[in-house]
C-alpha cells in the first residue's frame, strides 16, 4: 500500500498510543459560508460502464429507538485538548469503525487511516482535485485556497466493517477542463490498490467553488445520508426533483432509501430539501434526524428533518420571513437559527459518551467562522431547561420549531481555530479535526503544526 504523504505528517508522540485499539465570516449574503444524476453504483468515476458491479451487503436495517433525558445542568467549558495526529492538510471528516480505525479526510485528496498507532495513506480518488491549503503560520489571511470549499469531503465506513472492507467518500471530481461535479463513490479496502476499485453511488452533483455540502453518514437503519449544498444554483435547492439543496438517502449500492418520502415531482432519493448549505448530520436516541446549515451573513440553522421536510432555502431565511409564513405553508422551521452572529456550523455529534460527561445527550458542533464548538442542548416541551451562565444563548421564539428548545454554549473559542468536525470514539472517546490550513483562520491560527486531529475529555 502506497504511503507517499504519509512522510509529511506526525502522529503526536502523546497520542500514538491512544489509537492502539480504539479509535472567517463571508463578506455579504451572496458569498460563501464562514466557514441530473448518474445512475447509481454501476459506472466507474470515469464514466465507463462495468459489468454487473457486485453490490455491496446491505446492513441490519433494525433499529429500536431508545429513551433519553435531556440534561438540565449547564454543560462545563473544562475541557483539556491531546494533539494526537499533527500536520495534516485542511483534514474534512472522521469515521469511526466499529473496531476502533479512524479514517480521514484532507481536502487536498487523500483518504488517511489511523490504527495500531500508524497513520497511513489508504488511498487516493483519482479523480479527486487537490483544494490545496496554506503553509503554517502565513503571511497574511486569503479567502480561497485553489479548490475553493470542494475536495475530498465526507467519509463513512459500512456498518459493518471489517468484514465488509468498504468506505463510502464523497468528493469534488474534475471531468474536464475547468469542469467539476461532487460525487459519493465506494471502494474496497480489501483489494491492493483501492483507487482502483472505485464505484459511483451517487454521480454529477452539482460543484462550485462554494456550498458544495459533503458530510455522509450512516443512520440508525444502516442508510446512507449525504447533504448536498445549493452549489450557487440557489433555485435548485427549492425543486426536490433535483439534488443540489437536499439530504439524500440511499442504500448501501445507491439505490433510493425504500420508505423515503413520495415528494410530488422530486427525485426518489430525497429525504428533504431547500436547504443552503448542510454540513452537519445526527440523529437523537429515538432516531430523529438533526441536521446544521450555514446561513447567509449569519442565520445559521439547527433542523429537525422531516421526511419531505421543506427548509425554506432560498426564500425564507429570517425570522421575518418565518412570521410571515401562511397556515398552509409546507415550509418547515429551524430549531435554532443564529440571527446576524454567526457560527459557520459544520460537522455535528450527538454525544454519547462520558470523555465529557457534562457533554452527554447534547448536540456538538463545530464552527468554523466562529472559531470554537457549539454545545446545544435540546429540551423537549415542558422540560427543565439548562442555565445560561455567563455566554449561553436560548432558541425559544415563537417562529421556532417547538419540537425542542435549543440552548447553546460555546466551548473553546479561538483556542483551536476553525473547527471541522467532531466524532466519537468506539469507547466514548471525543475527537476534533481543525480546518486552519483553508486560508481562513484568524487569531494567530494556524499554527506551525496545523492542522490536528485532537482528543477532548473533561479538566480535572
Amino acid at each position: 500500500m502506497s504511503n507517499t504523504w504519509s512522510r509529511r505528517r506526525t502522529l503526536a508522540v502523546a497520542g500514538a498510543a491512544l489509537f492502539a485499539g480504539c479509535s472567517g465570516s463571508p463578506p455579504s449574503d451572496g458569498s460563501p459560508d464562514g466557514d441530473a444524476t448518474a445512475d447509481p453504483a454501476d459506472t466507474t468515476a470515469s464514466g465507463t460502464p462495468t459489468p454487473e458491479p457486485t453490490p455491496v451487503p446491505e446492513p441490519d436495517a433494525s433499529f429500536t429507538p431508545e429513551e433519553w433525558t435531556a440534561p438540565t445542568d449547564a454543560p462545563t467549558s473544562d475541557v483539556e485538548r491531546t494533539v494526537l495526529v499533527e500536520n495534516l492538510e485542511v483534514p474534512w471528516d472522521i469515521s469511526v469503525a466499529g473496531n476502533g480505525d479512524v479514517f480521514v479526510t484532507e481536502r487536498v485528496g487523500r483518504v488517511s487511516r489511523v490504527a495500531g498507532g500508524d497513520l497511513d495513506t489508504v488511498f487516493a480518488p483519482e479523480d479527486a482535485i487537490d483544494a490545496g491549503s496554506i503553509a503554517a503560520e502565513p503571511q497574511e489571511q486569503q479567502w480561497w485556497v485553489e479548490g475553493g470549499e470542494g475536495g475530498t469531503l465526507g467519509v463513512a465506513v459500512h456498518p459493518d466493517y471489517p468484514d465488509v472492507e468498504v468506505l463510502y467518500v464523497y468528493y469534488t471530481a474534475s471531468v474536464g477542463e475547468d469542469e467539476r461535479v461532487n460525487r459519493v463513490s465506494r471502494f474496497d479496502l480489501s483489494a491492493d490498490d483501492p483507487a482502483a476499485t472505485e464505484r459511483v453511488v451517487v454521480g454529477d452533483m452539482a460543484a462550485n467553488n462554494f456550498h458544495n455540502g459533503g458530510r455522509i453518514a450512516f443512520g440508525p437503519r444502516g442508510y446512507l445520508w449525504i447533504t448536498t449544498g445549493d452549489a450557487g444554483e440557489e433555485a435548485l435547492a427549492a425543486d426536490p426533483g433535483e439534488l443540489p439543496g437536499s439530504v439524500l438517502r440511499v442504500t448501501v449500492n445507491g439505490e433510493p432509501a425504500p420508505d423515503n418520502p413520495d415528494i410530488p415531482g422530486g427525485d426518489p432519493r430525497v429525504f428533504t430539501y431547500g436547504h443552503r448549505n448542510p454540513q452537519g448530520l445526527v440523529w437523537l436516541p429515538d432516531g430523529t434526524p438533526v441536521a446544521t446549515e450555514h446561513g447567509p451573513a449569519g442565520r445559521d440553522e439547527v433542523n429537525r428533518l422531516v421526511p419531505g421536510g421543506n427548509y425554506g432555502w432560498p426564500d425564507v431565511r429570517n425570522a421575518d420571513e418565518y412570521r410571515g409564513l401562511s397556515e398552509d405553508s409546507d415550509v418547515r422551521r429551524p430549531l435554532a437559527n443564529t440571527g446576524g452572529s454567526t457560527w459557520a456550523p459544520t460537522g455535528a455529534l450527538w454525544y454519547t459518551g462520558e470523555a465529557v460527561p457534562s457533554w452527554h445527550n447534547r448536540l456538538i458542533i463545530g464552527g468554523l467562522g466562529s472559531q470554537q464548538l457549539i454545545v446545544v442542548t435540546l429540551s423537549p416541551p415542558e422540560a427543565e431547561l439548562p442555565p445560561l451562565g455567563e455566554t449561553g444563548r436560548r432558541f425559544d421564539a415563537d417562529w421556532l420549531d417547538d419540537a425542542f428548545t435549543a440552548t447553546a454554549h460555546p466551548m473553546l473559542t479561538d483556542e483551536l481555530g476553525r473547527i471541522r468536525h467532531v466524532e466519537q470514539g468506539v469507547d466514548g472517546e471525543l475527537y476534533a479535526i481543525t480546518s486552519n490550513r483553508d486560508g481562513r483562520s484568524s487569531e494567530e491560527f494556524p499554527k506551525e503544526n496545523h492542522d490536528v486531529l485532537v482528543r477532548l475529555e473533561a479538566g480535572e
